[in-house]
């Protein structure tokens, strides 16, 4: 699939009127790809690794979160940036300073269905970098689903790192990944 055109989007902090519009967006996604969790226990020793691995078919992710209930939870984040053009909002980061010393930790990052592969996520992610070096933070660490292979493609092009796991993080039992960054 061909990448859609970039749009001229504005990156600016979420107001009080935002937060429906947000909640709305759709936060699920598709994909042909995951990493593979492969778990080597060999006692005293264990072995732990991810793979890429191709679907047989495209697979419906659905988001960990249960969107309605992310309003609370975006009052006490360090900050939360939209997406806008045309008067619409088409995507959002959120992002936490309470979670790591010293790291600004990314937990959500959505971009409407519609509108994905033009560049929005990326603008997203560098407005958060650039807080980031504001608040005086030169670490950011991104976590997302193990089934999130565009999210993955996303963290490896804007140079993040693979930094860990943890098995059944999420409310839905899912692997969360996380990739971590040193800013300049």
């Amino acid at each position: 699939m061909a990448s859609e055109p970039r749009m001229a989007v504005e990156v600016r902090p979420a107001k009080s009127s935002d937060i429906k519009l947000l909640i709305d967006l759709d936060h699920n996604f598709s994909t042909e790809y995951v990493w593979q969790l492969d778990l080597g226990q060999e006692r005293p020793e264990f072995a732990v690794g991810f793979r890429e691995a191709r679907l047989p078919r495209a697979m419906a992710v659905s988001y960990p979160r249960d969107p309605r209930l992310l309003e609370d939870d975006w009052q006490d984040r360090g900050a939360l940036f939209v997406a806008e053009a045309e008067a619409r909002i088409f995507g959002y980061v959120c992002i936490n300073i309470q979670i790591a010393p010293g790291a600004l930790w990314i937990t959500d990052l959505v971009v409407n269905t519609l509108h994905r592969r033009r560049g929005i996520g990326t603008r997203l992610m560098l407005q958060a970098q650039d807080w980031a070096r504001e608040q005086g933070i030169r670490r950011v660490i991104l976590e997302m689903q193990s089934k999130n292979y565009p999210g993955i493609r996303l963290a490896q092009k804007l140079a993040y790192e693979f930094s860990g796991f943890n098995d059944r993080y999420y409310e839905n039992q899912d692997i969360a990944l996380f990739f971590a960054k040193r800013l300049a």
